[in-house]
C-alpha cells in the first residue's frame, strides 16, 4: 500500500503503489468512473484519488480488504437502500475485494453526482444574473 513517506501525485502513481490485486480493483474503480464522467478530471485529493467535474465528483481509495468509493455524503444518501448490502458510512461505502465491484450502481451514483454538481452551477449562474 502507499507509505506515507510517498505521497502520489497522480492517479497512476497512487495505483501503482499496491499490490497487484488491490491495483487491478482500482483500475476498475477508474475505468467505471472514467466511462460514466468522461469529461472529469482526475486528481489527488485528500490523500486518494479524484475525480472533478464543476466540483469535486467522487473519490475511492485503496486498502488492505475493501475499495473505498466517497461520492460525497449527498451520493451516500441518495443510494443508501442500494448500497445497504455493504458497510457505509456518511460519505463512504466499502467495497470488499472478495466480491465484483457494483459495476452499474456505481456508474448511477457517478451520473447522480454530475447531475447534481451540473445543477449548482446553473443554480450559482442563474442567482448571478
Amino acid at each position: 500500500m502507499n507509505s506515507p513517506k510517498h505521497t502520489p501525485t497522480t492517479i497512476d502513481a497512487y495505483i501503482a503503489g499496491f499490490p497487484e490485486p488491490v491495483r487491478l480493483r482500482l483500475q476498475e474503480m477508474r475505468e467505471i468512473i472514467r466511462a460514466a464522467a468522461p469529461a472529469a478530471t482526475e486528481r489527488i485529493s485528500y490523500g486518494m484519488a479524484g475525480f472533478f467535474h464543476e466540483g469535486p465528483l467522487v473519490y475511492f481509495g485503496g486498502f488492505r480488504a475493501h475499495t473505498g468509493f466517497y461520492p460525497i455524503p449527498s451520493g451516500i444518501a441518495a443510494f443508501e437502500e442500494a448500497l445497504s448490502a455493504y458497510r457505509m458510512s456518511k460519505g463512504g461505502v466499502q467495497f470488499p475485494h472478495d466480491a465484483p465491484l457494483p459495476r452499474d450502481l456505481i456508474r448511477r451514483i457517478v451520473e447522480y453526482r454530475l447531475a447534481e454538481n451540473a445543477a449548482k452551477v446553473a443554480h450559482k449562474r442563474r442567482k448571478r444574473t
